[in-house]
């Protein structure tokens, strides 16, 4: 497997990773929301190009993690997501090995801290703890239990506050 920043050609299979990971058997067919908001998320200003990673397996995007600008209160910080596996490449290792390249790139570029809304026992492999330990709160108050942080070398305890993600997260 290949672990490298996202190219241009890389973007249809981008958004097919993601159609294919969050997939709800309910849905009607409609655009699934995790790869409209990677669309959304490159088009916006606190898009990160260096912080759009791929795995890559026989020339082909298995799996995509993005973080983009967000912030603690003034503090310019990263929220994470979506992480997306192709089905057929879960459980082997693709998601981990893209969350510590995300968060290697994240700390190499001098960035605080990375926030994110995720499985309460899948995150915390990678250092994240509950985000009120740091006193830093979700936008919504119920995402709590799952609202996370991790903090990276450039970290300060005086990053304290509402977090709020870039802008397309609010059109969820």
């Amino acid at each position: 497997m290949l672990i490298r920043r996202e190219l241009p050609a890389d973007v249809p299979a981008i958004r097919e990773v993601h159609t294919a990971a969050f997939a709800r058997p309910e849905a009607t067919g409609g655009p699934v929301a995790e790869a409209v908001l990677v669309d959304a998320l490159r088009a916006c200003e606190g898009w990160i190009p260096g912080l759009s990673i791929v795995a890559i397996e026989n020339d082909a995007v298995v799996g995509h993690v993005v973080c983009t600008r967000a912030s603690v209160g003034p503090v310019p910080v990263l929220g994470l997501g979506p992480l997306g596996v192709l089905p057929a490449h879960q459980r082997r290792g693709v998601g981990h090995a893209l969350m510590h390249a995300v968060l290697g790139a994240a700390d190499a570029l001098g960035e605080p801290l990375v926030v994110l809304l995720g499985h309460s026992d899948y995150y915390p492999l990678f250092g994240f703890r509950l985000a009120e330990e740091y006193g830093i709160t979700p936008p919504v108050a119920e995402w709590a239990p799952h609202f996370q942080a991790r903090t990276l070398a450039a970290y300060t305890p005086s990053m304290r506050g509402e977090f709020t993600y870039a802008e397309p997260f609010s059109d969820l």
